[in-house]
Order: structure tokens, then sequence, then C-alpha cells
């Protein structure tokens, strides 16, 4: 078997980290990555030793690169090509007559939300979103919402396979150069951190509004990621009289050590999928407070584990922020029981096996197609 996947390049969330991790599991000769443009992703992707191909664009709207694509399918005979992302998926779409092996994707978040807050462009893209997904033959959910969600447009569920993401698991924690004085906190501060793009589907302002409700200056928020809220956050964090509590990271390679020296790490997503950051936390042995959104239910699988919170609830999300608070003492057992559950059900390893058997039924049904060709 072999298999294309093709993804822009330039994510730099839950979608770079799931396809580097899968594909870092492959054996040599049996999966090849596609970007468009080059950056942190691809260069991950090499360092994992990942066959990593970069079909060039002057711009994303440069579609020359279909025929590159095309071509590549049909001289080296891949068996599946499998898409991840918006623009990745427009361009199977595009491609789709020109070529005669299976196409998947992998729905990494809600295509309704992805372009959310963009203006006329936004509601454009979106259409196109939903448009190339309809045209798409076999899809991977990263959760049963994001499942329920695809149904909702119309896919046959039979088309769909839900698989949660999986990441390696640490046998014991590992040791961490990185400490508190690094970044001007103290040992008594409860420290929250927040890893997620700077998006508004992320939630930032919400915890902002929840952080600045509290008003406890000993909670200190790290938000970890770059995005187009960027400066639109740092002024919400000043106006909102927080500005000392909360730490911009951005980009950053780290995020175990950070999240090694936090107390709880936080999602407040309006959407989710299957959130990789909170497996990566898991893996830290922190506690976790989240929105009820993707999969989160089977990951907190009980109260002793985190806290869910609705969606949008400012309120509770505040409550949440209390209670870590009040049981500062209880967060590393609670961390320990999250790492054990998390371990158990969501490994990397099944991930890989789960999708490879996947690929293999996929390939059963369309026994008469032939490769690449």
């Amino acid at each position: 078997m072999n298999v294309l996947h093709v993804i822009s390049g330039g994510e730099t969330g839950g979608s770079r980290k799931h396809v580097v991790t899968l594909l870092s599991k492959f054996a040599p000769g049996t999966a090849t990555l596609v970007v468009f443009q080059d950056g942190p992703l691809a260069a991950e992707a090499r360092q994992a030793g990942i066959d990593v191909r970069l079909l060039t664009q002057s711009s994303r709207y440069d579609l020359s690169v279909l025929s590159k694509l095309v071509a590549l399918i049909r001289h080296e005979r891949f068996d599946l090509l499998h898409t991840h992302g918006p623009r990745a998926n427009l361009y199977g779409a595009l491609i789709k007559r020109n070529i005669t092996i299976p196409w998947m994707t992998t729905v990494h978040s809600d295509p309704r939300l992805d372009f959310m807050k963009s203006g006329w462009k936004g509601k454009w893209f979106t259409r196109l979103n939903v448009w190339a997904l309809r045209k798409v033959d076999y899809f991977f959910a990263v959760s049963e919402r994001f499942k329920e969600s695809l149904v909702e447009l119309g896919i046959a569920a039979e088309r769909i396979q839900t698989i949660y993401n999986g990441i390696d698991f640490d046998d014991a924690p590992r040791p961490h150069t990185l400490r508190r004085a690094d970044l001007g906190l103290r040992e008594d501060d409860v420290v929250i951190t927040m890893v997620a793009r700077l998006h508004p589907i992320k939630g930032h302002a919400l915890v902002f509004d929840a952080l600045a409700s509290l008003s406890d200056p000993d909670m200190k928020l790290l938000v970890v990621g770059d995005g187009p809220l960027a400066a639109e956050l740092r002024e919400k964090a000043a106006q909102s009289g927080i500005g000392r509590q909360v730490q911009f990271l951005g980009f950053r390679r780290d995020v175990a050590d950070i999240y090694a020296l936090s107390d709880v790490a936080l999602m407040a997503s309006y959407s989710e999928s299957f959130p990789l950051a909170l497996l990566e936390a898991a893996n830290e042995r922190l506690p976790v407070i989240s929105t009820d959104v993707g999969g989160v239910r089977q990951l907190i699988a009980s109260s002793d584990m985190g806290w869910i919170v609705p969606v949008g609830d400012r309120a509770a999300l505040a409550q949440a922020m209390r209670e870590a608070r009040s049981r500062k003492q209880e967060l590393k057992t609670m961390g320990e029981r999250l790492y054990e559950h998390a371990s158990t059900h969501f490994s990397l390893q099944r991930l890989y096996e789960e999708t490879v058997a996947t690929y293999e039924r996929v390939l059963a049904i369309h026994p008469t197609r032939k490769k690449g060709v």
C-alpha cells in the first residue's frame, strides 16, 4: 500500500501534529506527504523521516499545482489520496476526475466554522469548503460529533469512519529544563496553560473575561500559539485589567516543558474535534478544563480528571478556574488519573492501526481501481 497525504503546509495547530505523528508510524515507501508551502510543518515531517514533496505555488490561488499533483499520483502509482484541510480538499475535488484512486479526507474541524468572522470572503470559502467535502469518497472523523456534523451536511454515515486522535505517551514523566522563574512565575501562582491558535473559534476572549471576573492576581494564564487575533487579544487582555496575568508565548516547540510547569491545561473552543493539545497535557499529568466539544467527554471521562463546561459559558468557565484554584493540592493526582485513562485509550499506535485498517477496507471496496492511472 502506498498512500499520498496532502496538506497545505501552513498549519500550526492540531492538524499539523496529527499528520506528522501519524505519518511517522508508516514504514518507508508506504506514505508520502505533499505540501504547497515550506515551513515548520514540512521541517518537522522531514525530521521525523517522512518523505516530503514540495509543490510550490506563486500564491494559494495558483491552480497550476493541480497538474503537478495529478502527474505525481500517476507517476508514483499511489493507491490512495488522503487530504487534510480546506485547501487540500479543494484541490482533491478539482482533480478527482483525473485520478482513479479512492480519495479520503480527515475532518479536523467543523467545516462550517473554519472561516468564522472572516467577512464575505469567509462565507465564500465556507461554501467552497463544503462543496469540496461533498466530492470526497470516504472520511475520517476524529470524534463522533464531527461524524454527526458530516451527516448533517448530507454525507452518508457508511462513508465515515470515526477514529480518535492519539499520541505517543511517555511511560514516566520526562525531565524538563524550563522553570517557572524563567517565565517570571512564582511557585505559589496557579498557572493555567492554553495551547491554541489565536482564532475566534478557540475562545480566548471568553477566557480573558472569565479570568478578569475572578480578580485573582495569583492566577496566571500562559497563551501558546499564533494566529490572526494576536494584536486584538493582547489589547483585550490589557483592557480587561489582566495584562500582568497573561503571557503571550507565541508558537513554541517546547509545549511539553510549558505544560510541565503548569497546574492545569485549558481549552475554551466553540468547536473542536478531539484536541491533541489536551492529549499532550494528559501526557504531562495535567488535569484539564475544557468546553464540551468534540470528543472531550471521551477524554475527561470523570470529574476527578478535570472539568467540562458548557460552550460559551463565561460563568461556568470562571467557576471551574476557581475550583482548580481551591483544589491546587489535588491537581497533580487528578492529572495522574487523566494520564492513566488517556494513555490506555488514545495511543498513536491505535490511531495508526485503525487508519491502516480503514485504508485496507476502502481498497477492498474498489478492487477494480488501477494504481494511480
